[in-house]
């Protein structure tokens, strides 16, 4: 390339530099202004905000109290509600304990009462078998006597005349 190129390119970026060192003189001097509005608007709330200080001040006292406070109620009622807690398991432990005392005790009740049951129903046997054989039975024979002797009676009431026709009427049913 040759010098005077060179010297063109040299002026154009020397011209861009000049146009870029303007736009920053140009904001700087914007960021200047801005600042200076900002601290007189600072300024005039200054008072505002020294006015307002006590009142955030009690405020952030008040709150620090009830945060305080809430605390302590909290851990109040955690430890209630641990001491409620610890009092239920222990009564449910009870209730617990009272249960299996009371089930167990119907069960050996049960058992109790299917042994008597048991015993009852072989008693009823045995009396039963007892009437049969000790009752029954001699009634039966009685029965079988009586029958016997009415039989006897009624052969002997009836005579001793055979009437031919009568008997041969009794064998035929034999036959």
């Amino acid at each position: 390339m040759d010098q005077q190129t060179l010297l063109v390119i040299m002026a154009v970026f020397v011209a861009v530099a000049a146009i870029a060192l303007s736009i920053q003189a140009g904001l700087l001097f914007a960021i200047f202004k801005s600042t200076r509005a900002m601290e007189q608007n600072a300024r005039r709330l200054v008072p505002k905000i020294e006015a307002l200080m006590p009142k955030i001040e009690a405020l952030v006292e008040t709150s620090k109290i009830a945060i305080d406070d809430g605390r302590r109620q909290v851990a109040e009622i955690s430890s209630r509600t641990t001491d409620i807690l610890d009092l239920t398991k222990t009564q449910l432990a009870r209730v617990d304990e009272l249960m299996e005392d009371v089930t167990d005790r119907a069960r050996i009740q049960m058992d109790r009462a299917e042994l008597v049951l048991d015993d009852t129903m072989s008693r009823a046997q045995e009396t039963v078998a007892l009437v049969h054989g000790g009752i029954m039975k001699p009634l039966r024979q009685i029965q079988g006597i009586a029958a016997g002797l009415q039989a006897a009676l009624n052969f002997l009431l009836r005579g001793r005349h055979a009437n031919p026709t009568g008997v041969h009427v009794d064998e035929e049913m034999f036959i």
